[in-house]
């Protein structure tokens, strides 16, 4: 009882100190008259609190999602359903839903009644994200107060709920000829040394070899030591490469130019994949980040798309993968701010006869479209000599690269319908790479 004592309000805390005084008044006057109304003031607010306090225990609600993916600035209905569990009325309640800022307001609701289970009252609400992550609906709370406002208390109805935010994906059209086989337009399968399925192709022994390898009928035919060369197709599909380091993008919130970046590369590997290929999304040091099978059509949607809601800028200042990131495959990158230094460490692994594509971000000429202030660029940046955009693209083109530059207006669509026109086919390889 001492416990629900402390949901009295102002008011209830007055009557009830109101109540006391005027029985000590009454005693101390020899008042029977008074006494009474005192004893009145007081068992009111007790019996208030008594009866509000049952009441906050007897209400249960429920809560779903009309979807548990939604894209950014897309709208999702959230359905509230309260009843109350006994026989005993509640009075009037006051819900609210804890959401985040990206979600939106609050969203409060008052019931003056409650039924029961069977006949829920459902209360309904919308929310429209407005940055991607994975945000948290709830907890539900209610506050039951009383008609005469003396007491209130609160409880926490429903705990919280995951809504993810995925990134806008957009429609995208055509592909670069040849796309997925890790070449140019000659659409050829190639073969590569390694371990796989045996094969009967030989060589010559070269000191090193395995003796264990030596193909025996080729050897006495051949009257030298012959081994044998392991060898498996070579797999093909594309490597999405996704710049994600906080150095190498301006802005903040929708209008960043990292949002941007992954809306592109989300609609690259949703249609990459529908065509049927194998996409792997790998992060600029090469790191895994997603991977749609060859073949999975829609199936593998939801994995990337939610890889990429959950994606946070890096904190390294340069590119250093320290292999090929696309591994011989076809390799479409999204770059931010990239120096001379970052684009020789892109370039120095990579093979100039795969397919290389690059969508360079504009992101000096970037603005925040969700007019917040910019964030200033991350000192010390890419090491290196700083260089402009159209500097760093004539870097990547003279190491056989195709190059896009992106700019704050540029539509999805148009930017990948001309990295489509400059893929057609590799790029002459003049020179050697930076």
């Amino acid at each position: 009882m001492v416990r629900s004592l402390s949901g009295l309000t102002t008011r209830g805390r007055c009557l009830l100190a109101a109540g006391v005084a005027a029985g000590v008044c009454a005693a101390v006057l020899n008042e029977r008259d008074l006494l009474r109304v005192a004893v009145f003031v007081v068992a009111l607010p007790l019996f208030v609190v008594l009866l509000t306090a049952v009441s906050k225990v007897r209400i249960a609600a429920a809560r779903s999602l009309d979807a548990e993916r939604v894209p950014v600035g897309g709208r999702s209905e959230v359905r509230l359903d309260l009843w109350r569990t006994g026989r005993m009325p509640a009075g009037e309640v006051l819900v609210e839903d804890a959401l985040p800022y990206a979600l939106g307001a609050r969203p409060r609701f008052v019931a003056e009644r409650l039924p029961r289970r069977h006949e829920p009252v459902s209360l309904r609400y919308h929310v429209q994200p407005t940055v991607r992550g994975i945000q948290q609906v709830g907890p539900l709370r209610a506050t039951v107060t009383d008609p005469f406002g003396l007491c209130e208390f609160d409880r926490e109805l429903v705990p919280t709920s995951r809504l993810v935010v995925v990134p806008r994906v957009v429609t995208l059209r055509g592909l670069p000829s040849g796309s997925g086989i890790g070449t140019g337009e000659d659409n050829s399968v190639r073969l590569r040394a390694g371990q796989g399925e045996t094969d009967v192709m030989v060589r010559q022994y070269r000191q090193g070899d395995d003796l264990r390898k030596v193909h025996w009928p080729s050897t006495a035919r051949r009257d030298e030591i012959m081994v044998r060369v392991e060898e498996r197709p070579w797999r093909s599909g594309t490597t999405v490469l996704l710049d994600h380091r906080s150095a190498a993008h301006r802005g903040s919130g929708p209008g960043a130019s990292l949002e941007w970046a992954v809306e592109f590369t989300a609609s690259v590997c949703l249609h990459l994949g529908h065509a049927g290929q194998r996409v792997r999304l790998v992060s600029e040091h090469g790191r895994p980040i997603a991977d749609v099978p060859e073949g999975a059509g829609h199936a593998h949607d939801g994995a990337v798309l939610d890889a990429l809601a959950a994606l946070r800028p890096t904190h390294e200042r340069d590119i250093v993968p320290g292999t090929d990131p696309g591994h011989g495959q076809e390799l479409i990158a999204v770059l931010g701010t990239i120096g001379a230094e970052s684009v020789r460490e892109l370039t120095r692994y990579r093979p100039r006869a795969a397919r290389s594509l690059a969508v360079l971000l504009d992101t000096p000429a970037w603005t925040d479209r969700a007019r917040v202030p910019e964030d200033p660029p991350a000192p010390g940046g890419d090491r290196g000599p700083e260089v402009t955009v159209e500097e760093a693209a004539g870097l990547l083109r003279a190491a056989g690269w195709s190059v896009v530059v992106a700019a704050p207006h540029s539509a999805v669509p148009d930017v990948w319908a001309e990295l489509c026109r400059t893929g057609i086919s590799p790029a002459p390889v003049a020179g050697r790479a930076p």
